[in-house]
């Protein structure tokens, strides 16, 4: 064996032999390769990983051109469709999402101005959104297998049912709450891109064994992938309230601030996952009763109130109704 000067920073004596071992066994018995290629990672080594793991510029700047046009007083239809002109992959989701299902209508919509009316601010906010992230988001994730649109879906999801969430509760002053749903699974997209095989090995595990994917995620990688998520987004100095999402969102009562939102993606993302609209990677079932107690519901509405809680809880099953449409136009 070489001398420990040999050997790369954060790998020991141990762990180089235990790798040399693993690569004999491998070529010997291919059949138990993935499982041997996945040791647990040092907390050291996945912090260097992250760090180095690209920035999501759509994060930082989401179309700040159509958004501070969208927020003044003179809403001009021609002058927002000459921005969305500018962007041929939110044109083509744009005219895919208003002639969804969802909208119903009985003569195709083929002009962008016809679009913007029949859509609305809210929707053109949301789709200006989720455009480049979702592009920046498949950019990162790379190739690793996966069914991605279906779990783009999923993030769009949450993000739209987290703002119906939170809407029983109060009018949201801005679109945090949507862009905390969005963001809310960061860790599996940093966990793909910056460690595929164990990604691969969580997801062939979850599938199964049927424990918890937290429980599952810090067994074969050393960290879940709530702690992943927040820890990127925190390394690149984006708002608190996505790290907190990313970081909260199974627990929301341990966050540290605009807990109601937390509480809202918390819900949101159970209600996505217990309808079974696209697909979070986690596929543990969430049964009316898991999303109905949620700790969540007790930070929206503290000290019961039952009777707020069950016309929530009609409204949001009528969104859930209305979801796949929606997707199916977004992605």
């Amino acid at each position: 064996m070489a001398a420990n000067e040999d050997l790369k920073p954060g790998v020991n004596f141990f762990t180089e032999v235990t790798i040399e071992r693993s690569m004999v066994l491998a070529s010997e018995h291919p059949g138990v390769a993935s499982r041997l290629a996945v040791l647990p990672v040092e907390r050291a080594v996945i912090d260097d990983r992250v760090k180095g793991c690209a920035r999501l510029p759509s994060l930082r700047s989401i179309d700040s051109a159509l958004r501070e046009l969208m927020d003044s007083d003179r809403r001009y239809t021609h002058q927002i469709s000459e921005i969305i002109r500018r962007d041929p992959s939110l044109t083509a989701r744009l005219l895919r999402l208003v002639n969804s299902v969802y909208y119903g209508l009985t003569t195709p919509i083929n002009s962008i101005e016809e679009a913007v009316f029949y859509l609305g601010v809210r929707q053109i906010r949301q789709l200006a959104m989720v455009t480049p992230v979702i592009e920046d988001f498949t950019k990162l994730a790379g190739n690793t297998p996966f069914p991605w649109r279906e779990f783009w879906q999923h993030c769009i999801g949450v993000a739209i049912m987290t703002r119906e969430v939170i809407s029983c509760v109060h009018v949201p002053a801005d679109d945090s709450d949507y862009v905390a749903g969005l963001v809310h699974d960061m860790g599996k997209i940093v966990m793909a891109a910056t460690f595929p095989d164990h990604f691969v090995e969580i997801q062939r595990r979850a599938a199964s064994d049927g424990r918890p994917l937290l429980v599952i995620e810090s067994e074969v990688l050393g960290i879940n992938h709530a702690e992943l998520g927040a820890t990127y987004l925190k390394n690149h100095n984006l708002p608190a309230i996505m790290i907190e999402a990313a970081r909260y969102h199974h627990e929301p009562e341990h966050a540290s601030q605009q807990r109601q939102i937390i509480a809202a993606v918390q819900i949101a993302d159970l209600l996505v996952r217990h309808a079974g609209v696209g697909n979070s990677g986690d596929p543990s079932i969430i049964t009316m009763e898991t999303w109905s107690n949620a700790s969540g519901w007790e930070i929206l509405f503290p000290g019961r109130r039952d009777a707020e809680r069950a016309i929530a809880h009609a409204a949001l099953r009528r969104s859930l109704d209305r979801l796949p449409s929606t997707l199916n136009g977004l992605v």
